[in-house]
């Protein structure tokens, strides 16, 4: 039972301490094959009402995420607003591993696609929390290659599914200062019925 109690509260301190490195500090080394297959099991151990699974994950590393920086910087040349999106898409090219959560919500379903975007958002979650338990950072970015029609086209996106977050992942050089938080005070009111 000590070692339960032990367990819950550096689970708690480690979720309590968690925070969002700035994306050019997310640096290789990344997460290795047995990390990165650990990380997108926690990833998937998510509230997903119905058991639909309504989501899906494109992992993005090495070669093929040169690659992909690369072609979208050749599509951010096209664009009304390349000076902005230059800058943003090159955010992504430091991270070693990039992770797309892509939510595919069965419209029509008897669970309502809310809840089917939720659990999505809940995949992007847990990648964000479990790279931190295994010593790591990771940004949840999306941005304009998350709306851009040719952009997703890259991903293979299919009609319907939508980029829930690109999560970057990697060693972080350069640690997140802390930064004026919500307080409980603040965001939590107490049902009085």
């Amino acid at each position: 039972m000590a070692n339960a109690i032990a367990a819950a509260r550096d689970a708690s301190e480690m979720l309590a301490t968690r925070r969002s490195p700035l994306p050019d500090s997310l640096v290789a080394p990344g997460p290795d094959a047995e990390e990165s297959a650990r990380l997108l099991e926690i990833a998937l151990r998510v509230p997903d009402h119905g058991r639909l699974a309504p989501w899906r994950l494109i992992r993005i590393a090495g070669a093929s995420k040169t690659r992909w920086v690369e072609r979208l910087m050749e599509l951010v040349e096209k664009r009304e607003d390349a000076a902005k999106t230059r800058v943003s898409t090159r955010k992504l090219a430091s991270a070693p591993l990039a992770v797309v959560v892509v939510s595919k919500a069965t419209p029509g379903h008897k669970v309502p696609e809310w809840e089917q975007w939720l659990s999505a958002g809940a995949v992007c979650m847990n990648l964000v929390n479990g790279a931190h338990a295994l010593g790591y950072g990771a940004q949840w970015l999306t941005g304009w290659h998350a709306y851009d029609a040719d952009a997703t086209a890259l991903l293979g996106l299919a009609d319907g599914e939508k980029v829930a977050g690109v999560i970057l992942i990697g060693s972080v050089a350069e640690p997140a200062g802390p930064r004026p938080r919500v307080s409980v005070a603040e965001a939590v009111t107490d049902l009085d019925l």
